[in-house]
């Protein structure tokens, strides 16, 4: 089967080989009419551009690194797919996305510079990122950090508000009666986990409801942790009435654990879950949750990435999209 080229593309529509260049990168320097029709003419070619190629000619990569803090780590397949999934569908076809974990990335830092990506995009959990994220700086490197504030480093940042975020959640679960409110927390080394602690706090400070250590469980943001610490928290003589799991996969391993022990969710026992991931809405009872909305987030980080690309003395933007709450069947009033 024979390959589509920008040749045939220029043959059939009767212009040079880099007019069609052009209105395949979007060039402002062609008129509308004439840059439609090009683009038609590839569409009905099935035409696929070689980034290989392109980048020898015009020394660019076609390559947008996505750094997660940790792949194998605390990261959790929900997250990792929303994150990947957001990314794609704003980045187009024209670029290739290599997916890279800093933790495993470490030895190799000499690797990152800008014959090897035209753009970088750190999905960011520690404050141990810092250090990577600064040589991308040094190595001038288009730049974009989403998902924990970067407080130390002047970077282009989108982030979300997830203090106000849990605090709507428990607040609701107090309004309803609960005070046995049980928690299982995310990595202990993940800004997410500090952030959304300081959000429960805040609620449970404003209302006066008593901090039970023994409610309060490490997890570590995957299903497993979420179905283990719940089965510790059922072996408890006085059992919470709730628990509220720092992500959603840890929320869905909680509701695991209760069924099995013969209780029902939430008439016994209810759940509040985060990030408002899509499987969330689809169990039986479905998972009440705090929407975290990661795909404006990441196609606000591609965004601001490609104006960077294209002209790399754009202003600093830091970014905040607001977390709320979302009404499910998985929280009942206390009896």
């Amino acid at each position: 089967m024979n390959v589509t080229t920008i040749k045939d593309i220029a043959k059939i529509a009767g212009v040079s080989h880099s007019t069609v260049s052009r209105a395949l990168n979007n060039s402002s320097a062609l008129n509308e009419e004439t840059k439609k029709r090009i683009l038609e003419i590839a569409r009905d070619l099935n035409y696929t551009p070689n980034t290989s190629a392109r980048s020898l000619v015009l020394s660019k990569s076609y390559n947008i690194g996505v750094f997660f803090s940790s792949i194998y780590d605390g990261t959790s397949s929900s997250f990792f797919h929303n994150v990947i999934k957001s990314i794609s569908e704003k980045v187009g076809s024209n670029y290739n996305i290599i997916v890279k974990s800093i933790d495993t990335y470490i030895e190799s830092y000499n690797s990152i510079n800008p014959k090897n990506f035209d753009g970088i995009i750190v999905v960011s959990q520690k404050k141990e990122d810092d250090s990577f994220i600064k040589k991308v700086i040094e190595k001038m490197i288009p730049v974009v950090v989403l998902n924990r504030e970067v407080k130390d480093l002047e970077v282009n940042n989108i982030v979300s508000n997830e203090i106000i975020g849990v605090y709507e959640g428990i607040k609701h679960l107090i309004n309803l009666g609960h005070k046995d409110i049980a928690i299982i927390e995310g990595k202990e080394d993940f800004e997410s986990t500090k952030v959304r602690r300081k959000g429960y706090l805040k609620a449970f400070s404003e209302f006066k409801i008593d901090i039970m250590n023994e409610f309060i469980v490490k997890g570590d943001y995957g299903l497993e942790s979420g179905y283990l610490r719940a089965k510790d928290l059922l072996k408890l003589e006085h059992k919470p009435s709730v628990i509220f799991a720092f992500n959603d996969d840890m929320a869905l391993g909680a509701m695991k654990a209760i069924l099995e022990a013969g209780l029902r969710v939430p008439e016994d026992i209810s759940i509040l879950g985060f990030d408002g991931s899509v499987f969330s809405h689809y169990l039986t009872p479905s998972i009440s949750t705090i929407k975290r909305p990661i795909e404006e987030i990441c196609y606000y980080g591609v965004k601001i990435l490609f104006n960077i690309m294209k002209n790399k003395n754009v202003e600093i933007e830091k970014k905040s999209f607001k977390t709320f709450f979302i009404e499910r069947d998985s929280i009942l009033p206390k009896k």
